[in-house]
């Protein structure tokens, strides 16, 4: 559809829509420093059977940066809100979300404010938090995430050539690491390092506990950014959630190994 008949939420967001007008939605949502391109090997797979939703967050890909209000952006919230918006806009219905990484966290806020919308959460790599606290294993000490945004602000193209290959964890196809840094190296970095604060400072773990929409749970094995622990967390606080931990490692299998994450997404949608 050409860019001047989308409404301006579809504007703001770079939606783009596929797939079976008939079918079931199936929206898809990328991770921190991603744009809707992530879910290229991904989502075609369910267009034969889906109607298909792909956007950018905004600020990320082709998404109207003009729209980006750090007041709104401050939490998480404010991208559910957006998520909320295009649910609206295409009166959308029993919506198979779909969200890596911290959108992940952004579709369960959602789907707790408007549970009417939602069918099915698929969380990949998901993370309510990932400082360590008492009790609780996020992975990280919040030194280390300190650390981490210094150097962010400090010089944000080198920081994405060393931490995108370290995210996917696939060493053996380096190709992987190179289009991730690609992707975090097309964003604004005032944009990726406000960000990169709200993502991996926040704590949604009281949030999970509210979810009443059916969720799969998807774990990586030997992801740095959300390990096992934060994994079976998150299905320990949903009720009635599934957990599936896959042969693939890292953080991005929808890089990494499409396939097995298709493979898992279709199995549990039945």
């Amino acid at each position: 559809m050409p860019t001047d008949q989308l409404s301006p939420v579809q504007q703001r967001n770079n939606v783009t829509v596929s797939g079976n007008p008939a079918g079931r939605p199936m929206v898809f949502a990328h991770g921190f420093g991603c744009s809707q391109e992530m879910w290229s090997a991904v989502a075609p797979f369910f267009e034969q059977d889906y109607r298909v939703v792909r956007y950018d967050q905004v600020g990320a890909g082709g998404s109207d940066v003009s729209a980006y209000d750090a007041g709104k952006y401050d939490s998480l919230h404010g991208y559910a809100e957006d998520l909320l918006d295009i649910l609206d806009d295409l009166d959308l219905h029993d919506a198979v979300f779909v969200g890596h990484s911290v959108s992940a966290m952004i579709g369960v806020l959602a789907a707790v404010r408007k549970p009417d919308r939602f069918g099915a959460l698929i969380l990949v790599g998901p993370s309510p938090r990932y400082i360590n606290a008492d009790g609780y294993i996020g992975g990280h000490e919040q030194e280390d995430i300190d650390s981490l945004l210094d150097a962010l602000d400090a010089n944000y193209l080198g920081w994405s050539a060393t931490i995108a290959p370290m995210i996917v964890g696939h060493s053996q196809t380096p190709a992987l690491g190179e289009s991730l840094t690609e992707s975090f190296c097309s964003i604004d970095p005032m944009i990726a390092g406000h960000f990169a604060r709200v993502t991996f400072l926040s704590d949604n773990r009281r949030d999970l506990r509210d979810v009443t929409t059916p969720t799969l749970i998807l774990q990586c094995q030997e992801d740095i950014i959300a390990p096992l622990p934060v994994g079976e967390f998150v299905h320990s606080e949903i009720p009635g959630s599934s957990l599936v931990v896959m042969s693939a490692t890292g953080h991005c299998p929808n890089l990494s190994a499409p396939e097995e994450l298709r493979d898992e997404i279709r199995a549990y949608l039945g």
